[in-house]
This record gives C-alpha cells, structure tokens and sequence, in this order.
C-alpha cells in the first residue's frame, strides 16, 4: 500500500470508478479535477485543479508517491482545450514530479495514438504513431513527455493506450476495444506495484476474442485480463448493419478518423 496516490481527472467517467477502486491502493487518495468533486471521504484528500496552472500543480503533486494521470481531455476537441489540458497540463505534472521525488506515474494514453491503422492490422507497441485526431497527437506527446522524464530523471511510467473502458461495449468496433472496469483496476494494480517498470507502454483491453493489439512487449507488469466483450457479442450483433466502407468497420480508431472541428 503506498502512502499517499494522486488520482487526476477524478471527476470524469473512467475517474469516478477509480476513485472508489483505488482507495485501497493507499493510505490516503488525494483526488482531482478541474470539476468540483464534492466533498472527500475520511480516506481522500480533495483538490479542484487547472492542469494548465504550473503552481497549483506543484502544490497538487506535493507529498505524493506515485500518481495515476486520467485528467485532461478525453475526446476530439479545438486545439486550445487540448494544448492547455494534455500537453501543457501534462508538461507541468511531470515538472512537478521530478521537483517533488515522485518516481511512478501511470499515464492514460489512448488507442487513438494509433488510430489510422486498419482493423486486419495487429499491432506491438514498438510501430510508428499514426494518431487519429488532435487528441490523439496530445497522447502521442505524452508517451514521448514521459519517455524523456524516464531516461532523464529516471521517473518510471506505464502509458497505458486505453481501448473502450466502460460497463460494456457500444458498437461492433468496441468487441476488440473493450476493457473493463475490472481489468483496468487489476492493470493499475500492476503498474503501480511492479518493480522496475521502467518506461512501458502497454494496450488497455480486456481478453476480447477479436485482437488488433500485441502486449507481449509489456508482458514484465504480469497483467492478466480476465474478462471479455463475448457476453455482449449477441446483442451488437443485432444492431442495425454498418456500410463496409463506415470508417467504424475499417480504422483501430473508428469514426475519430473523421472527427474534428480543426477541419472547419
């Protein structure tokens, strides 16, 4: 159990969950966001913070051992939001971190890093970037932010490219993507107590039948996904029938191909 774990991005989807499965990774949870978060439980130390704002980021990172970064922006947006939250936000997170002797970080990278392969494609975690959107870029920078605070400051971080983490899959790409709730939490176990983790990227998904992602280089976190989007096979399958040329049936990335109000 570690003394004191930094949760960013508490707020949102994936933040709420983990902000009730990662009390028991610590004595104490200090949680934020730049949403209010209410009031914190006897275990949970609250602060509402602008990733962007350098010093009430170093205040934030203050006394922590280790952090779990899920903050900033999760979807396609204008560039301005994106550079604020994920790469300027990101910048000042490690800056704080290398001031303050944090030496483990798990940094929520995305899929969409890799977004414009094609789904017959199965990919390590060694090929080119090929990022789908903005908000993919912002990710590929952070894997490269963290890349370089590894082999300058020695601060260990697993960049975990998230799939589709949620209480089950939505469409028919999602039956590669899927991971659950569970699988995260057990992933984030491992992460965060794995000796000499070094700087490691690993694909968030669960035990899915259909496979486009290659973890063997990420095999030394000993993480072993135990759940699978079969049980919800059936019920996608009966969802209205998608064109074979909709880019949801042939980019890892789905529709974020062709997302984006910078195209305007």
């Amino acid at each position: 159990m570690l003394n004191r774990l930094l949760l960013t991005g508490a707020a949102g989807g994936l933040g709420k969950v983990m902000r009730r499965e990662l009390a028991g990774f610590a004595k104490t949870l200090r949680v934020s966001d730049i949403q209010g978060l209410g009031s914190g439980a006897e275990h949970e130390e609250v602060f509402q913070c602008d990733l962007g704002d350098a010093a009430a980021v170093n205040e934030l990172v203050q006394g922590v051992d280790a952090i779990v970064h899920l903050g900033g922006i999760s979807v396609e947006d204008k560039f301005e939001p994106i550079l604020n939250a994920n790469i300027i936000g990101l910048f000042n997170l490690y800056q704080a971190a290398r001031r303050h002797g944090v030496k483990r970080i798990v940094f929520a990278s995305s899929n969409h890093v890799v977004g414009f392969y094609r789904q017959d494609e199965v990919l390590d975690t060694e090929v080119p970037m090929r990022p789908d959107t903005l908000y993919g870029v912002s990710k590929g920078f952070g894997e490269l932010l963290s890349r370089m605070y590894f082999d300058r400051y020695g601060i260990e971080t697993v960049c975990v490219r998230i799939g589709s983490c949620m209480p089950e899959p939505k469409d028919r790409r999602m039956l590669a993507s899927y991971m659950s709730y569970a699988d995260f939490t057990e992933l984030m176990r491992c992460a965060l107590f794995k000796p000499e983790v070094g700087h490691t990227v690993i694909y968030g998904m669960s035990a899915n039948r259909d496979v486009w992602w290659d973890n063997s280089k990420a095999a030394h976190l000993g993480f072993t996904p135990k759940d699978s989007s079969e049980p919800f096979r059936a019920a996608i399958e009966q969802q209205p029938p998608v064109a074979e040329d909709d880019p949801l049936m042939i980019y890892q990335g789905g529709r974020f191909v062709v997302a984006g109000p910078f195209d305007n």
